[in-house]
């Protein structure tokens, strides 16, 4: 599988990624779902599992970002043919 500038693709970490909206999950994503997604993006585009002290706070700033991001993306997104919203209420 190659990426969309000819890269191969490897997979790697970002299959722990999973869709976080219905009808994909059963259920709406919960706090915990959206930051371990979070989480994973985070440490595989920075190529860390776990920050070193230097970097904690970055990294973490990071992680809360992008899932108060992955909030707002499922909070605003409609699913048609399904329920009106997708978003978490």
């Amino acid at each position: 599988m190659t990426a969309g500038d000819g890269r191969a693709h490897t997979g790697g970490m970002c299959r722990s990624i999973k869709t976080l909206r219905p009808p994909v999950l059963p259920t709406e994503a919960t706090e915990e779902d959206i930051h371990a997604a979070a989480l994973q993006y985070v440490r595989k585009v920075s190529g860390f599992r776990a920050p070193a002290a230097h970097n904690r706070e970055v990294f973490e700033r990071a992680v809360e970002e992008i899932a108060e991001a992955t909030r707002r993306l499922l909070d605003g997104l409609e699913v048609r043919g399904g329920a009106a919203r997708a978003g978490r209420h």
